[in-house]
């Protein structure tokens, strides 16, 4: 008796769905490719590019799978629960994705709008936590990255890994943010010289370190309106 594993190997490894994207990325695989990835697995009588390739063929394309049933996709033959809960899974989520908008992130247009998207989170951290808000060229976040934990300071706290996510997130600006355990944000020399250095890597690269915020007991502290940027 034949085995999905021998089947799915007679094909060419630079035609195996996993190899080609790894290889060459998602977008060079084709519908059936994709919905392969996501079966993982085919039947004794055919490999999984067989079976998702009549998946397909049965919805007529992507357009009716997306709005398929559980029972409607497990009534396939050879595709059981666990298979069609996968292919659900992936077409929610792209639905998702596809309903996001810009218009649905948090704009920052002042100290305050930084303070605010974090305070309730930051305000009763028991260590410090150094955060970074990524901002695209409205001033929209579009990700919140903790960097560092634990006692600020500028050796430690490196360009290289604040800018390095902006990079990721072709992000135009930066907002810093720390707290201070103590509920004081009194800004210490360390915390000056980290936005500083941070200040000045960030001109070199063409991103800009808008603000560097310190969090306390419910208040705050901008180094940028006390003048250090």
């Amino acid at each position: 008796m034949q085995t999905e594993s021998l089947l799915i190997k007679d094909f060419p490894q630079d035609e195996r769905p996993r190899e080609r994207f790894v290889q060459n990325g998602p977008e060079s695989l084709s519908n059936h490719e994709l919905i392969a990835i996501l079966l993982r697995t085919g039947t004794k009588d055919e490999s999984v590019l067989q079976l998702a390739n009549r998946l397909l063929t049965h919805f007529e394309g992507l357009r009716l799978l997306k709005d398929a049933s559980l029972d409607e996709i497990t009534a396939i033959k050879g595709i059981g629960s666990a298979k069609a809960i996968q292919v659900l899974a992936a077409v929610e989520i792209g639905r998702r994705i596809s309903k996001l908008t810009y218009d649905d992130r948090y704009i920052i247009r002042s100290p305050e709008d930084g303070a605010n998207f974090v305070m309730h989170e930051m305000r009763f951290l028991s260590q410090e936590h150094f955060v970074c808000l990524y901002l695209n060229t409205k001033n929209q976040v579009l990700h919140k990255q903790t960097i560092f934990i634990g006692s600020l300071n500028a050796s430690i706290v490196h360009p290289r890994e604040v800018f390095k996510e902006a990079f990721r997130r072709s992000a135009a600006s930066i907002i810093c943010i720390h707290n201070h355990p103590s509920g004081d944000p009194t800004p210490s020399r360390e915390d000056i010289e980290v936005t500083k250095r941070l200040a000045e890597s960030g001109k070199i690269i063409g991103i800009d370190v808008l603000d560097h915020l310190i969090i306390g007991e419910n208040k705050f502290v901008s180094l940028k309106e006390k003048g250090y940027l």
